[in-house]
């Protein structure tokens, strides 16, 4: 059997350390894209430390040249991508009126657009791949002191629902998980948490959003 790779977009210290940690103890090699080198070797380093094989790849997810141009660097190392998670997001705090329409574009960019070009970019390399986004419970229940993040997580809903049903005919999965709470570690909201659900989707490949709250 092929080795599996898992692409993460947006590699952060929570969420997506922990779920290239989860998928990486489940055989995956991991790649990761993140705006600086420093930060990717502290990611690369730590998943060594737990024998997972993982490379950074800097790229500027508000560019879409960027984003192209890095996307490509792991295609040409890994030649395919079983698993996307897009988990970049942008939303400088401040009500609506406060922001101007430059700056809820530069969001949005971050938060949406980005994943768009993602897709695009490894679709032609994905055979019954999976595709998964970070959402949150703004999408579903705006705040006016985080309105445009709240914009951006309400875009990337609607753009799941928009891609599942364009690409799951051609046997790829796209789910996003709906994450009604802040992340905290030691809380139901665990980052930890969040990656065993990631996991979850992408064994069942059934739900085009999975909402992930506490009952």
């Amino acid at each position: 059997m092929s080795e599996k790779i898992l692409l993460i977009v947006g590699a952060g210290p929570g969420i997506s350390l922990n779920t290239a940690r989860k998928f990486g103890k489940e055989g995956f090699k991991v790649a990761l894209i993140s705006r600086t080198m420093e930060s990717l070797q502290k990611y690369e380093n730590q998943l060594e430390n737990d024998g997972i094989v993982a490379k950074g790849f800097p790229g500027d997810v508000s560019s879409v040249e960027s984003l192209k141009t890095t996307i490509d660097k792991v295609i040409k190392t890994y030649g395919k991508i079983d698993v996307l998670l897009y988990n970049a997001a942008s939303g400088r705090p401040g009500k609506p009126t406060t922001l101007s329409a430059d700056q809820l574009v530069e969001d949005f960019k971050i938060s949406v657009a980005g994943a768009l070009t993602s897709v695009n970019e490894v679709i032609p390399y994905m055979q019954n791949g999976t595709i998964l986004l970070t959402g949150g419970g703004l999408a579903l229940y705006p705040y006016a002191d985080y309105s445009s993040l709240a914009i951006g997580k309400a875009g990337i809903r609607n753009l799941a629902y928009s891609l599942n049903q364009e690409l799951s005919p051609k046997g790829i999965y796209v789910g996003t998980l709906t994450i009604k709470g802040f992340v905290e570690e030691g809380t139901y909201f665990s980052s930890e948490n969040i990656a065993e659900t990631f996991y979850h989707m992408y064994k069942k490949r059934e739900d085009v959003e999975v909402t992930f709250e506490e009952k």
